[in-house]
């Protein structure tokens, strides 16, 4: 059964991060809402065409895509080619054995199979798959992790006397854990996406994954396996050269370290906020926001 075909946008989004920001396959898929093996087989296809990345500006669309899904035996799904990945792993325990030659062996009986760098590139995906819960390795400048505090601050219009809530944007690196914090009156797309402008600016550079939650502002449609970005967000994810990977639904170990930061926030920066706010000149009294 043929690999899930996908659209030319998202095929040149596959080839963008796999290429240029060097990401993993199951972090693509994610971030585009499709399958690791989608991925797999889409780099693969691309490969096998003997084009480069970048393309040269005479390789339109079209072409590409002519290129990308003509008809290749190789490349077609065949189950009688695919390894028995768990022997491959354990006759990777013994001393001396390699995958080069597990491949060798692996060709000799089935002359029609994968080449070496498909090889590899389905044994680590198949190994990522065995480990159910995984602990989660967190390297310098590799993520950040976005959301808004679930608390408000309340904010007093000296003029009027409304009273009206104040949200935090807050931003977590996963290796350091070094937060940024700031403050908006709304929580709209602008606000939103301006905040990522000012945050990097503040760090300086840029990180290779953006984690937010799954935001309107940030994620239209949230799901479990396709989940869809806001297009601004892509736009701005393409304009700064970075992947968006919103956490999973439900699941807040995605999003432990944004969650701590949250927290910290609250405790630290939103609650001495609130209680000095609690009594106003003139006996009057602000509720604390939520």
């Amino acid at each position: 059964m043929a690999q899930r075909r996908v659209s030319m946008r998202k095929t040149k989004e596959i080839l963008r991060l796999k290429f240029e920001a060097g990401l993993g396959n199951h972090k693509i898929g994610r971030a585009l809402g499709v399958s690791a093996s989608t991925v797999w087989d889409t780099v693969a296809r691309f490969q096998a065409t003997g084009l480069t990345w970048p393309l040269s500006s005479d390789v339109s669309e079209a072409n590409l895509e002519a290129r990308l899904y003509r008809r290749h035996g190789s490349l077609e799904a065949n189950p009688e080619r695919v390894p028995d990945w768990a022997g491959v792993q354990r006759e990777l325990r013994r001393k001396h054995v390699t995958l080069r030659l597990l491949w060798e062996e692996y060709k000799a009986e089935s002359p029609d199979g994968y080449q070496y760098s498909w090889f590899c590139e389905g044994f680590r995906e198949w190994r990522k798959g065995v480990d159910l819960v995984m602990r989660q390795e967190h390297k310098l400048a590799e993520r950040v992790f976005i959301d808004w505090a679930g608390d408000t601050i309340p904010v007093v219009d000296s003029e009027t006397g409304e009273v009206r809530p104040c949200y935090l944007f807050l931003a977590v690196l996963g290796a350091s854990n070094y937060a940024y914090a700031e403050p908006s009156l709304t929580q709209d797309a602008a606000a939103f996406l301006g905040a990522h402008v000012r945050l990097f600016e503040f760090l300086g550079g840029v990180p290779e994954l953006l984690v937010p939650d799954n935001l309107k502002t940030g994620v239209t449609s949230p799901c479990y396996y396709e989940p869809d970005l806001n297009p601004a967000y892509t736009a701005l994810a393409e304009h700064y050269g970075v992947c968006v990977l919103p956490t999973r639904p439900a699941r807040p170990r995605d999003k432990a370290k944004v969650e701590a930061g949250v927290l910290y926030a609250e405790r630290r920066i939103m609650a001495p906020l609130a209680a000095a706010a609690v009594l106003q000149p003139g006996g009057g009294s602000v509720r604390r926001g939520r």
